[in-house]
């Protein structure tokens, strides 16, 4: 398991920076639902970085769901600020997944109670026209401890909405996949076709909906 490091903050604290944030989001691949990003700053405090990975921040793709849960609690108690930026479905389909995972990174930065003077970008785009500056880093999740945290917190967030949302579609299994093509998705999909969530722009639910007019 690869784990993340502090480096990258702590060189630009040493060029003056005084706020950096990592920056990363959840949620581009599910079929149903929205995308979440999130955004995490932290002091340069050698000693709670140093516990905090010790406790376990990783990528979140890497950590149980349970190992998630705690590391949610531990990273928002311990960090210096965070927000989420949540982008619903029927905005996906209207500006697309890339466009709409870039917009909930905004949000989320925009949200922050101090705004940063650098943010650290997973990925390979950056927030077009926001004024800081910043870096896009492919693998930031894994490899940069802000990130990394950002993508626990965006991630957490996600799964909970997905399973709040299932209470009110049961018959797709939401709370079991987070809207993500599984085999049991994609067979209630075929069977009783899209629901509100459902992102109609994507492939496998946009060839049903001709089927199931009626309910649109």
């Amino acid at each position: 398991m690869i784990i993340p490091d502090f480096s990258r903050e702590e060189r630009l604290f040493k060029k003056g920076y005084k706020t950096i944030a990592g920056i990363d989001e959840v949620g581009r691949g599910p079929l149903a639902g929205p995308v979440v990003a999130a955004t995490v700053v932290f002091d340069n405090n050698d000693k709670k970085i140093k516990e905090l990975i010790k406790f376990g921040v990783r990528d979140s793709k890497m950590l149980s769901s349970k190992k998630r849960d705690f590391l949610y609690d531990v990273i928002i108690k311990d960090c210096n600020d965070w927000s989420v930026g949540i982008v619903l479905e029927k905005i996906i389909d209207e500006i697309n997944i890339l466009e709409a995972s870039l917009l909930a990174m905004r949000f989320a930065v925009e949200k922050l109670s101090i705004q940063p003077d650098f943010l650290l970008v997973d990925g390979n785009h950056t927030i077009e026209n926001y004024p800081a500056n910043q870096i896009a880093i492919p693998s930031a999740d894994q490899n940069v401890f802000s990130v990394s945290a950002a993508s626990i917190i965006a991630k957490v967030t996600r799964d909970r909405m997905l399973v709040v949302l299932d209470k009110k579609y049961p018959e797709y299994g939401f709370a079991q996949h987070k809207g993500y093509g599984t085999k049991l998705h994609l067979e209630m999909l075929t069977k009783i076709g899209p629901c509100k969530i459902h992102r109609k722009s994507f492939a496998p639910v946009k060839k049903l909906i001709p089927r199931f007019t009626k309910k649109y």
